[in-house]
């Protein structure tokens, strides 16, 4: 009888161990922040950014001189040059909003280039946490650092060092 109870306990701990799922999480913004080429990616993005962003000011405040001129002199002006120094203000400000569009739009050049150097990275880091998952058995590993709230996690189950060590990168400790 004693045998018969222990073969069961032991069957039931092993039938309901194998259907235990395995959890873990990274910090996206840990492992990011220790990746050098990430860094280097992120300054040549924000230089792209500021750079830009200067061309188009500059621009705005061209045509806005032009419009402060053209106001000056409107008075003293015959009806057909006044037309054409208003289209040609018009003109300068479509094809700076154009530019700011194609620079800084959904689908811009700023949005592309941050796509063509932090999408690598991101894809690296990736396959990183899928090996960790298929080696560890993860049934699923949560981002801590997106959009998924976790009120409490344990320490115990973060694998964003794991993941560093993985790619082959050295790290900052956490405080």
């Amino acid at each position: 009888m004693k045998k018969t109870l222990l073969i069961t306990a032991i069957l039931l701990i092993a039938a309901v161990s194998s259907f235990a799922q395995k959890f873990a999480y990274v910090d996206s913004e840990f492992i990011l922040e220790n990746i050098p080429e990430y860094a280097d990616a992120k300054a040549e993005v924000d230089e792209l950014s500021i750079q830009w962003q200067r061309d188009i000011e500059a621009k705005f405040s061209e045509i806005d001189q032009l419009y402060k001129s053209f106001k000056a002199e409107a008075v003293l002006l015959p009806d057909d040059i006044k037309n054409k120094r208003e289209e040609e203000i018009v003109a300068k400000e479509k094809a700076a909003k154009d530019l700011q569009k194609q620079r800084f739009g959904k689908e811009g050049d700023l949005f592309k280039r941050r796509q063509e150097l932090i999408k690598p990275i991101q894809e690296k880091i990736y396959t990183a946490i899928e090996s960790i998952a298929a080696t560890d058995n993860y049934a699923v590993i949560f981002d801590k650092a997106g959009s998924v709230s976790m009120m409490y996690s344990n320490p115990r189950y973060d694998i964003s060092e794991e993941v560093l060590d993985k790619l082959g990168y050295s790290y900052k400790s956490r405080q």
